[in-house]
């Protein structure tokens, strides 16, 4: 399942942060993300009653359809809770090496937040599939180009801030995939109950990350 769940990261590119969403609007929100191509589905472990949205989403979606994980995982017992609850790959803000250890216990892919190549190293020496660069708004793609430098057999996810006017940007610095919550899953959007306007939201991300991709791939053609 692990290497499953991890490949179909990378294909898709973008995980989708849902962040704060009462259960009621959850199943709704995930479904416009699915529908508009972004299957996987990160839920961050501080919103309120995410562990019962988190077996919503997995009992309403087969996994074909939306991949589910847990974000925002501090320690271990969350990392745990979370995937007894259904959640299919686990998101750390910084390296706790336990809470690696668990997810790998338990056949989950691990996305670990570093700002430092040494924390990079580490977390992925661990046990981490990906390491989430974090604050990518803070760190920038220069940081994420010159990280996958020396560091390329590590991917990456940069995550926060992420928007339709730096993503090619970061998938063109050598990003794996990019984690984006509220500009992709916009709260107001889903206030009005305008889940139409979500799915327009992860198919405008999901053509961008593939021209990023496409540019890249006729970039590296033409310097062989």
């Amino acid at each position: 399942m692990s290497a499953d769940i991890a490949q179909r990261i990378v294909e898709t590119g973008i995980v989708a942060i849902v962040r704060g969403t009462d259960p009621e609007t959850a199943i709704e929100t995930v479904d416009a993300l699915q529908r508009g191509g972004v299957s996987v589905v990160e839920v961050t472990a501080n919103t309120d009653g995410v562990l019962d949205m988190i077996r919503n989403i997995a009992s309403t979606f087969t996994a074909d359809e939306v991949a589910v994980g847990a974000g925002t995982v501090l320690d271990s017992e969350t990392a745990r809770a979370t995937m007894l609850a259904g959640a299919e790959f686990i998101v750390t803000p910084s390296f706790d090496e336990e809470t690696v250890r668990t997810a790998n216990r338990y056949g989950a892919p691990s996305i670990v937040g570093v700002a430092t190549p040494t924390e990079a190293v580490d977390a992925y020496t661990a046990g981490a599939d990906m390491v989430k660069v974090f604050p990518a708004s803070s760190l920038g793609p220069a940081f994420v180009s010159s990280l996958h430098g020396p560091l390329g057999h590590i991917p990456t996810v940069p995550t926060g801030g992420i928007s339709l006017d730096n993503i090619g940007s970061f998938i063109d610095a050598g990003a794996t995939a990019v984690g984006v919550g509220s500009s992709l899953v916009d709260g107001d959007a889903i206030e009005r109950g305008d889940y139409g306007e979500i799915e327009t939201n992860a198919r405008e991300f999901v053509a961008a990350v593939a021209t990023a991709r496409d540019s890249g791939r006729v970039a590296d053609s033409t310097s062989r």
